[in-house]
Order: C-alpha cells, then structure tokens, then sequence
C-alpha cells in the first residue's frame, strides 16, 4: 500500500506504561521500539505521520544513545496531554488544515499490520460513515461481578458485542469537532459517537496485539519469531 494523499496518521505513544511498569512504547521488539514498529506501518499508508511522545525530561529513551531519532521516523514529534484524548487533541493542531483523513493508532499494538490500515482507510473512503474501527468478536462468557471478595453478579449477553482496535480511521473534520468537546473517552470512535458520528466496523487481526504487561511483549516476540 502507498501512502494515500490527504490521509494522516497519529500514534499515540504519550503513556506512562503504569500498568506494564514502565514506558512499555520504548521497550525493544525485535531490534526496534514498540514505538517505531507502529511509526513504520503508519507512514506506509499515510501521507504525513505525528507521533505523541510523554514529556522528554522525564524520559530516560531522550537520553540513551540508542534513541538517535527524537521523532522516531514520524514526520512531526509532539508532547501529549493528561489523558489519550488530550494527546489526541494536541496531535490534532498539527495535522494539516487540508487534511481528508485521520487515522489514529495506539503505539502499544506495534504488529497491526498494513492490510488494517488499507482496510479502514479504504472502508472511510467508499462508505458514508464518519468512522472506521477494526475489531474482533467476543468468544469469552462475559459476567459482571461486584463486591470484595468477588461474586458474579449476572452474565452478559455477547451478541453484538466486538473487541476494538486501533487503528482507526476517521473524516478530518469530524474528528476535529468530537475533540473539539473537550471531552475524554477511551477511543476516539467513542467521541465521534458522541456529537453523533456515524462508526462502521471492520475485521481486525488477532495478531493486532496491545501491549499492557510483559507477558504481552513476551507473546509479540513469539509471534515474531514466527513469522521469519
């Protein structure tokens, strides 16, 4: 796929990693970050790439030897914000005002592959949603438990219900209006949701795996290796 003219990228690499214990977006896959893996594939299939970055002070990756690109091969390198939507929005004020398309991805899934890019970007283009996300169907019995110790409470009906991924794809304009709410949510399907957008679904790809604990970057390894 060739980077499609009018369409840009965003990774979101601002967290802290307080559930991985640590920066997980610069942790080392396979000679490169987490980060870069994503930067790569998204600059593939758009014109121009921003990459959210934490606060470089604060950040040991600014300092190491090893990270000699600030940008991490993105186009235009930016600071985040207190939550995901705030480090959205800062991307936002970046993206060229003529900009068609924004697609959004998560640096903690560093092996979406470029076929999910083309699959929402395409999708974007030939249908009239205002969103585009990937996403897996539920094959896990879902309960809602409550109290400490833990006992269910009721199970969940799954019909319906589907996994989300990044990334996401999304009309310029009417991402720019959900953020410009000001409010937070999840993902940013969730706020186009909100001002009334209209979010079409795609498959995604089990391999599309989001990094949240070692055992994670572990299993990407894996799947790594495997694929040589």
């Amino acid at each position: 796929m060739l980077p499609v003219p009018g369409v840009w990228g965003v990774v979101v690499a601002a967290g802290s990693g307080e559930r991985y214990g640590g920066a997980k977006q610069f942790e080392t896959l396979k000679g490169r970050t987490v980060v870069e893996w994503s930067v790569v594939t998204c600059k593939r299939a758009c014109e121009g790439v921003i990459v959210v970055l934490p606060p470089g002070p604060t950040d040991p990756h600014f300092t190491d030897p090893h990270f000699t690109d600030p940008h991490f091969g993105a186009d235009i390198a930016i600071t985040g914000g207190a939550s995901r939507s705030a480090s959205v929005r800062n991307a936002l004020s970046s993206v060229p005002p003529d900009a068609t398309a924004v697609v959004v991805h998560d640096a903690a899934r560093p092996l979406a592959g470029i076929e999910l890019y083309e699959r929402v970007i395409t999708t974007l283009a030939d249908s009239d949603a205002d969103g585009v996300i990937c996403a897996l169907p539920l094959s896990d019995t879902l309960k809602r438990v409550s109290g400490d110790p833990a006992y269910v409470s009721s199970t969940l009906d799954r019909e319906g219900l589907v996994l989300v991924q990044t990334p996401q794809a999304f009309e310029a304009e009417i991402l720019r209006r959900a953020h410009a709410t000001g409010k937070d949510a999840t993902d940013d399907s969730g706020l186009v949701e909100l001002i009334g957008g209209s979010v079409t679904v795609v498959p995604g790809d089990v391999r599309n795996v989001k990094i949240t604990t070692p055992a994670d970057l572990a299993y990407c390894k894996y799947l790594l290796a495997g694929s040589q």
